[in-house]
């Protein structure tokens, strides 16, 4: 997807694969009862086959139906499906929900996943009014609103003020150590997903604002805000562990908000925030899109690159890799697949639904495919500067025809076939 050269780029371990053969995966789906494929070295394409015709795939013990449902693709994989794959698939749904008045959230970390050393990812809900309190932490926050609209706020390095009211496909970006809230708008509050640049965070590990006064002595407190102990007394109401989530009236106007914030010091020069679904698509047409938001058009994103993608019905986010990063991955609408190829032949098929979270990692080749009838809605996150990927198609058009035919026997009318260029989807094929 990038033009941009950079043959500087450090080179990256492949995260979470090892050489080792094993009959089950590991978190995420085998924790369902997935198994992944056995008996590696005796198995091909061809015995595969064979079994799918005969009673060696039948499975008459216990099963759940549900779940066969979901991952269709795991109850009969792909014959192309082979060996064992490190479990790239989490779920939100399955997350642990920490309900409070005020809100909720949950998350998968590398504790829950733990393929996803480099990124975690929380949704949070809050209801009108509800606060995320103020707070900070130890690692950089790209948000995306969900549903709903929300009120954000930031203090910048040079100590001046931001607010803004976001809206569903809004972005948000917070570096790691800057202090910022988030309160839900009326009418119904809002719905958001977190992602950080650390596999190892956890919200509840987070910097609150109430947490720490309350653990600091009275009297350094009240000499700290120039004021009497006294004055303090609001503090005995505060839960030993803060506030975290915590209900509250909606907020006044925004003016009026950004009005006081800025009475001592002047607005910030930096916006933290970024309309991402008012922005042109990077990719477009009749097959889907992709909106690819980094540093480059992001300025405050430094560490984190990433692109939204809408696939249609039968179409495919096609054969590819990326160079620079780990990708994570957030399921939003529709339904698909992705089959991951790890080397050393071993290969997975699992399917995905609204709230799951996948991952690729750096320079393992995937695709994704839309199995649904409506559109496919999903995140691709990297903890990366600019957002980077190899397209198949693309490698193959550029090489000398001779050498392809020579590697993979195809035809020179196959050849012709091919797409040329990085189109990043492509439409559903003949077969």
């Amino acid at each position: 997807m990038s033009d941009q050269n950079t043959p500087n780029t450090p080179r990256r371990p492949v995260a979470g694969f090892a050489p080792s053969r094993r009959g089950l995966l590991g978190a995420g789906v085998a924790g369902l009862g997935l198994a992944a494929a056995g008996g590696a070295q005796a198995q091909s394409r061809a015995t595969t086959l064979a079994g799918m015709k005969d009673a060696s795939a039948t499975n008459p013990g216990p099963q759940n139906g549900a779940l066969g449902t979901l991952f269709p693709d795991s109850t009969m994989p792909p014959a192309s499906d082979h060996g064992s794959v490190k479990q790239f698939w989490s779920s939100m749904s399955l997350a642990h929900r920490r309900i409070q008045e005020g809100g909720w959230a949950r998350q998968v970390n590398v504790v829950d996943f733990p393929i996803s050393k480099d990124i975690a990812g929380v949704n949070m809900r809050l209801e009108a009014g509800g606060i995320r309190e103020l707070h900070w932490h130890a690692a950089d926050e790209w948000a995306i609103m969900l549903t709903g609209t929300a009120r954000i706020t930031a203090l910048d390095y040079d100590g001046s003020p931001f607010v803004k009211d976001v809206k569903a496909g809004d972005l948000w970006y917070f570096p790691q150590g800057l202090p910022h809230s988030i309160q839900g708008l009326g009418p119904d509050g809002c719905e958001f997903l977190l992602v950080f640049d650390e596999g190892t965070f956890s919200e509840d590990d987070t910097t609150l604002i109430s947490d720490w006064l309350i653990h600091t002595p009275r009297a350094v407190v009240a000499k700290n805000f120039g004021v009497d102990a006294a004055a303090l007394k609001p503090f005995d109401d505060i839960p030993p562990n803060g506030k975290y989530i915590f209900p509250a009236p909606v907020p006044p106007a925004l003016s009026q908000d950004a009005g006081a914030m800025t009475k001592s010091h002047p607005t910030s020069k930096i916006d933290f925030a970024f309309a991402m679904t008012d922005m042109k698509p990077t990719k477009e047409d009749a097959n889907g899109s992709i909106r690819v938001v980094d540093s480059r058009n992001f300025t405050i994103s430094r560490n984190v690159a990433a692109a939204y993608v809408v696939i249609k019905p039968g179409a495919l986010r096609e054969l590819h890799w990326h160079q620079n990063a780990d990708e994570w991955q957030f399921w939003i609408s529709g339904k698909g697949r992705m089959t991951l190829f790890a080397n050393h032949s071993d290969a997975r098929t699992i399917d995905f639904n609204p709230s799951d979270v996948g991952y690729a990692p750096a320079t393992l080749p995937h695709y994704i495919e839309n199995t649904g009838t409506e559109d496919l809605v999903y995140l691709e996150m990297f903890k990366a500067p600019v957002y980077q990927d190899v397209s198949l198609n693309n490698w193959i058009a550029a090489l000398p025809p001779e050498l392809v035919k020579q590697h993979l026997g195809l035809s020179d009318e196959t050849l012709a076939a091919i797409p040329k260029d990085n189109l990043g989807i492509v439409p559903p094929g003949k077969a």
